[in-house]
């Protein structure tokens, strides 16, 4: 028998990495934990590692990694704790590792998920933004370095599902014609602009069919999480924008749908657990049970859909009108919404304010071109400190 593969999981206390490291307990047989990081839940990561004895664990902060490092020692564990930018790229390219889910949110993620892509891993990519801001850079190094790319939001996972297994190259080549992404509409399906003024961060963050984290809970009550997932599906798929349609689906079972030109539709159902398309990211080619049930169609009993309200929800048009100027704008975009959304969370904007203050930045930073890891990461600082200013002067 051969040998369980070596994982790495970035971003091992949110909820993605909750249950990759629930499926990864599943299969021991498969899979062993070599890294877990963390921004700065270190009691949760404390818990991970007397559960999973992984080789290494990863925390933001000196402080944070001595407490953990004490305790660990405390409890007769070997495992070696590391902090800062330079660990998380190190348990990406690891050479004994083989499989890194990238799963740490926001642009934080990008640099050790371009490292284990770089180092050829097989990369399960969990954070969008990485594709978001540097698109065209990342799937390059993809090709270049002979890395396995293997989507986990739950709508990109469903279309790598409904595709051929070659799909590079541009969509029509391969029969389809277009891309259905599913959105469930969040908490606040069906409100006027008005009702929306005076949302609150719990209400934002009380995601109807979902588990996840309060930041990616307000990207989905405002549609920008679908706007991003919009543009990582261009760079995933090969897709224009224009070949994307975005379908309000409140049940969330079906989670999205590939169009061929012969008038077939095909989809990917199943229950909302990020836990399936972790598994099958993991097993891929192959499928392990992921512990999630199968879908009951008779409790479910109907589907429905409708178009997304962008009037009422402005981030998905501002997404999508990012990914058409190209360049550095989705960087910008990115940045100012993270900005904009740490800014709703600590009551400090309001909801509706939140796409106002990311159209004034991508307004006020010209777009340039992405070919360069410094170049991104300047443009992201930029649209960054536009924001904060413009926070200021409110």
């Amino acid at each position: 028998m051969s040998q369980p593969q070596a994982v790495t999981v970035l971003g091992a206390t949110g909820s993605i990495g909750v249950s990759t490291l629930d499926v990864l307990a599943r299969h021991p047989e498969r899979y062993r934990v070599h890294a877990l990081t963390a921004h700065r839940s270190r009691e949760t990561l404390l818990e991970q590692c007397r559960a999973h004895a992984p080789a290494l664990a990863v925390l933001d902060r000196e402080a944070d990694a001595a407490w953990l490092r004490e305790r660990l020692s405390a409890a007769g564990l070997a495992t070696e704790v590391r902090c800062g930018p330079e660990a998380l790229v190190e348990v990406s390219e690891a050479a004994e590792v083989e499989v890194v889910m990238a799963a740490i949110v926001g642009a934080a993620g990008l640099l050790p998920t371009l490292a284990a892509v770089r180092a050829g891993k097989r990369v399960l990519l969990a954070n969008k933004e990485a594709l978001v801001m540097s698109g065209s850079l990342f799937m390059d190094a993809v090709d270049r370095h002979g890395a396995t790319l293997l989507p986990i939001d739950s709508e990109h996972n469903a279309i790598y599902q409904c595709l051929p297994v070659e799909h590079r190259g541009g969509l029509s080549r391969h029969g389809v014609t277009q891309l259905l992404l599913t959105a469930s509409g969040g908490p606040f399906r069906g409100w006027s602009a008005e009702a929306l003024a005076g949302v609150t961060p719990e209400q934002a963050c009380a995601h109807p069919n979902w588990s996840m984290g309060r930041k990616i809970s307000v990207d989905s009550a405002t549609l920008m999480n679908k706007g991003l997932e919009l543009i990582e599906a261009c760079w995933l798929f090969d897709a224009r924008p224009s070949q994307i349609q975005v379908v309000v689906h409140p049940q969330s079972v079906i989670h999205s749908m590939a169009a061929y030109a012969d008038g077939s539709v095909l989809a990917q159902l199943g229950n909302p657990d990020m836990r399936t398309p972790i598994a099958y990211g993991l097993s891929w080619p192959q499928r392990i049970d992921a512990g999630v049930e199968a879908l009951d169609l008779f409790q479910i009993a109907r589907l429905d859909f409708e178009p997304a309200d962008e009037a009422a929800f402005p981030c998905l048009r501002l997404a999508r009108e990012a990914m058409e100027d190209g360049g550095t704008a989705p960087a910008v975009l990115n940045a100012a919404n993270e900005v904009a959304v740490e800014a709703f969370l600590d009551g400090r904007l309001g909801f509706a304010e939140i796409g106002e203050l990311v159209a004034r930045v991508r307004e006020a930073c010209p777009v340039a071109p992405a070919t360069e890891l410094e170049g991104i990461l300047a443009a992201d600082a930029r649209a960054r400190r536009e924001a904060q200013a413009r926070l200021e002067r409110r």
